[in-house]
């Protein structure tokens, strides 16, 4: 980033980028005439984004100093985007550790403002009583405060948007249960925020005057509860009208579980979510619009924030997700590089076969896979191994696809998240399941003469203790099954979509 690249934009250095705020803040930033950098943990994730050839992107861990000074250089404005939410029990010593670190390399580095995205608390509650999500959100924006640099603390409720987790929660939950057993906090009073506007008062905060370091409340004009959310998407999507039980014995952890049932939301995402919704979370004041003017139409209310939702779901044009960000406690390992790997047993399920279709028609099918085209085999044994992995606390086959037809790097794909993939050759994913091991699964398209291709599939299976090589060859005969059935079905649905092909 040099001086004279622009003479308006600002110099922002954005972390969360692999995230769904993050990754939508970047091109709005990028269109307001900004110059901007990312810090990644794994900056591969962002190479397919169709912004990346106009960021910099940088390699590092918020709670690493070094790599946080590095990307502060010559940077304007940070923002601060992330959060360790179920890294551990222990999340909130390395959420409370990584904002000390950017605090403090912030006010090293010369950066003029922070804008910080936190929760949205509730009034009256003492901060010890409130869910450790929102108690940590709280702190890290506390320590930003007093960092020295003047910050920006936007504290938003709930965010409706196409592929928000508030939004998938409530979109699945009033979908598919007409008549819902529901938990007590379903009559909390709550003041959610469309994305849009979230994203425009990210922008904004960036060129705040420098005397202000203070907190924002931020929320849509409509303060309801969220049986009134459910209720009013419904009349939105234009569902029947849905009958609503609230009961008061789910505790927490099982209305996560129930949640986690229903909607792709997994448990250990959903009891955060859910925790924080025992208290009235209801903006007390609207500062921010003495700096940043609310324009026409805005703030978006419910309504509206749910129509536009609906229609970027149902135009295939969600461009974050949710589940961008890595899922809590899933693994995170790339498969080893080695084909001697030192690091202990691995497992191999190699079928290949002839494909009489040209390459071009192969792909079309294996960057198809998954969602609502399904595994091309044994559809009920994948839907009871999602139903198991969902039982056990897991993310299931819900997630589904981002794009019916389009795959980018850290895609979240049903229970695996894409970890490469090579155009026209290769799609390597990497199991977010609850495996006792680490799991892979590739697919290659090959020209083999003639106009023909060849299919190569790999399933690889890195056990961890006497129950991962249990597990392995516990499953293995069905491997003739699944994945002999998989790639037989492959090569066929290439066939049929090949030119020429009698259908």
């Amino acid at each position: 980033m040099n001086d004279d690249d622009s003479a308006d934009g600002l110099r922002c250095l954005v972390t969360g980028a692999t995230g769904y705020i993050g990754g939508r803040l970047v091109p709005e930033l990028l269109a307001a005439g900004h110059r901007v950098r990312c810090l990644a943990r794994s900056p591969g994730k962002l190479r397919d984004h169709p912004w990346a050839g106009e960021t910099e992107v940088v390699r590092g861990d918020v709670t690493d100093a070094e790599a946080v000074a590095a990307a502060m250089r010559d940077v304007d404005v940070a923002y601060y985007l992330v959060h360790a939410l179920g890294s551990g029990a222990d999340f909130e010593e390395t959420d409370r550790r990584a904002a000390r670190v950017f605090g403090e390399q912030a006010k090293a580095a010369g950066v003029r403002r922070i804008v910080y995205l936190g929760g949205l608390a509730p009034a009256g509650v003492p901060e010890d009583q409130l869910s450790p999500h929102l108690r940590s959100r709280a702190e890290v924006g506390r320590i930003l405060l007093a960092s020295g640099v003047p910050t920006a603390a936007l504290r938003a409720a709930v965010i409706i948007g196409s592929g928000s987790v508030s939004f998938e929660m409530l979109r699945y939950l009033t979908e598919r249960l007409p008549v819902m057993i529901t938990p007590s906090w379903v009559r909390t009073r709550i003041q959610p925020i469309a994305v849009r506007d979230v994203l425009r008062l990210l922008v904004a905060g960036a060129r705040l005057p420098d005397d202000v370091n203070r907190s924002f409340d931020i929320g849509g004009p409509d303060i309801l509860t969220y049986r009134d959310m459910m209720m009013r998407y419904a009349h939105v999507a234009g569902l029947p009208r849905r009958l609503i039980v609230p009961v008061p014995v789910l505790t927490p952890g099982l209305s996560s579980l129930w949640v986690g049932l229903v909607t792709p939301v997994p448990a250990s995402i959903a009891r955060p979510l859910t925790e924080s919704l025992r208290h009235e979370v209801v903006c007390r004041e609207h500062d921010i619009a003495r700096y940043v003017p609310d324009p026409p139409g805005h703030p978006l209310g419910f309504d509206e924030a749910v129509r536009l939702a609906l229609r970027r779901v149902r135009e295939a044009a969600v461009s974050t997700r949710w589940s961008s960000a890595s899922v809590p406690g899933a693994p995170s390992e790339p498969l080893p590089t080695d084909p001697d790997w030192a690091g202990g047993s691995l497992y191999v399920d190699r079928r290949e076969t002839l494909v009489d279709a040209p390459v071009p028609a192969l792909w079309r099918v294996i960057e198809g896979v998954g969602g609502d085209n399904g595994w091309y085999s044994f559809p009920l044994a994948w839907s009871l191994r999602g139903l198991l992995d969902r039982l056990v606390g897991g993310v299931g086959l819900r997630r589904g696809r981002r794009d019916a037809e389009r795959l980018r790097v850290g895609d979240s794909l049903d229970f695996w998240r894409v970890e490469d993939i090579e155009p026209g050759r290769l799609l390597r994913l990497r199991a977010e399941m609850r495996l006792p091991g680490l799991a892979w699964l590739e697919m290659y398209a090959e020209p083999d003469g003639e106009g023909r291709s060849r299919y190569r599939q790999r399933a690889l299976f890195h056990p961890h203790g006497l129950l991962g090589h249990a597990y392995w060859w516990g499953v293995s005969p069905f491997h003739a099954v699944v994945f002999g059935g998989m790639a037989r079905n492959i090569a066929r649905a290439a066939a049929r979509q090949a030119p020429g092909a009698t259908r």
